[in-house]
């Protein structure tokens, strides 16, 4: 039997979820995604070289920034105190042949009735956009993807964890 979509009412019409009868509870997600370029552009990035400041630090207040707006980005997104946004990237300049990247984690914790992981996931992909607006002077070919979900907690549904 299919499953009922919940963002969608009786008939058929979008709408928010209402999520009043649910209980508080922690709920956790860990999203990921990754920026490829060329190796000269890491190593600018490496060096501190980027022509317009920090890209890293600005790379991360954006994610966080975004995490927070979630709602105002995503129609159907509950507005939710966020208790924790942490963001890490990882520089890789790849092997022989292969493309250098940068690859981002968000992890975003709070306590509610509804789940953190488009925050997760909104944090990633804002902070890669930031990396590619901080960059695209030095390399307009760059390519942001691999933008998943790998772990959430909390609620009904318990725990989720990708696999690779």
């Amino acid at each position: 039997m299919p499953q009922r979509l919940s963002h969608l009412d009786a008939r058929g019409r979008v709408r928010m979820v209402d999520v009043s009868g649910k209980r508080v509870t922690a709920r956790a997600a860990v999203a990921r995604g990754r920026v490829s370029m060329r190796r000269e552009t890491l190593e600018a990035l490496r060096a501190g070289r980027g022509p317009k400041g920090d890209v890293l630090a600005t790379a991360h207040l954006a994610g966080v920034m975004a995490a927070k707006r979630t709602s105002s980005i995503v129609p159907l997104a509950h507005p939710i105190p966020l208790e924790g946004i942490e963001l890490t990237f990882t520089l890789d300049a790849g092997r022989r042949g292969a493309t250098a990247s940068v690859g981002i984690e968000a992890r975003v914790r709070s306590r509610g009735r509804t789940g953190v992981e488009i925050e997760a996931l909104i944090a990633a992909m804002v902070a890669a956009l930031t990396l590619y607006d901080m960059l695209k002077a030095v390399d307009r070919g760059m390519v942001m993807g691999e933008f998943a979900l790998w772990e959430k907690r909390g609620g009904r549904s318990g725990v989720y964890r990708r696999r690779a």
